[in-house]
């Protein structure tokens, strides 16, 4: 956490000293930043992977000069596995931080990790047997890469919009309302199958949520077009089982 009566030098010169690649940033830039006049912290995205037993967040650290030029430091702050040390690196730009996190990682980094996923496929399966199929996969390892951003009122508009009557209640809500970093990721997208007689689109998304105390708490949204009228609709379930079952009873209905 930041020291808010902690001077714009002393805050550079700590972050500096934690980070164990500060030699590699320009002289030239470490100079400017030691004129600056203000600063300001904030998390940038959060990453966890327990299963790795992988975290990492990254910082973005901006500096406001005396010509009025804003400056921004890019800190990635991580732990390995079977190791609790926080290891510290700093960077001018996203593209070095993107390259340490593919270094130390062995991934592709943030931006594209935001991303939805594409579908990968061509066409539209209408095979009721292949759907189900689909529908019935075992989930896999996804990759964590949060996002802070108003996460608490971004599970409030998924709830809302939610229209069955299963949806996630009040214990949930009051769970997200301390949510403070999500991710939607595209689980199934954009097919296209029967469901009563007529051609329907389905898509599922994880919307993944960081609480306060630490903990992760996904929803999970099924979009669709399997209604009378052929108009969208919006579904949330607390699992992924919940939400594919949802899908693949829809469309066998007759």
């Amino acid at each position: 956490m930041s020291d808010p009566y902690e001077t714009t030098e002393a805050h550079l010169d700590r972050l500096l000293g934690r980070a164990l690649n500060s030699f590699d940033l320009p002289d030239p830039l470490v100079e400017r930043l030691g004129t600056a006049l203000a600063h300001s912290s904030s998390l940038y995205t959060t990453h966890h992977s327990p299963s790795a037993g992988l975290w990492r967040e990254t910082h973005r650290h901006t500096y406001l000069l005396p010509d009025g030029a804003a400056v921004s430091l890019w800190e990635l702050a991580y732990r390995l596995k079977g190791d609790r040390d926080t290891r510290c690196e700093v960077y001018a730009g996203k593209d070095g931080l993107r390259l340490a996190v593919a270094r130390i990682f062995g991934e592709t980094p943030s931006d594209a990790a935001l991303s939805p996923l594409g579908d990968g496929e061509d066409g539209a399966e209408s095979d009721l047997a292949l759907l189900g199929a689909l529908f019935a996969s075992s989930p896999q390892e996804r990759h964590r890469e949060y996002t802070v951003e108003q996460s608490a009122d971004h599970a409030r508009r998924v709830l809302r919009r939610a229209e069955n009557a299963d949806r996630p209640g009040e214990r949930v809500a009051a769970l997200l309302r301390s949510a403070y970093a999500h991710q939607i990721t595209q689980a199934f997208g954009g097919r296209q199958c029967l469901a009563d007689g007529r051609d329907a689109g389905f898509s599922l998304y994880e919307h993944s949520f960081v609480l306060l105390d630490g903990t992760e708490l996904s929803l999970w949204e099924v979009e669709h077009t399997a209604t009378p009228d052929g108009r969208h609709m919006c579904e949330v379930y607390e699992s992924e089982a919940a939400a594919r079952g949802a899908m693949e009873l829809r469309t066998r209905v007759r």
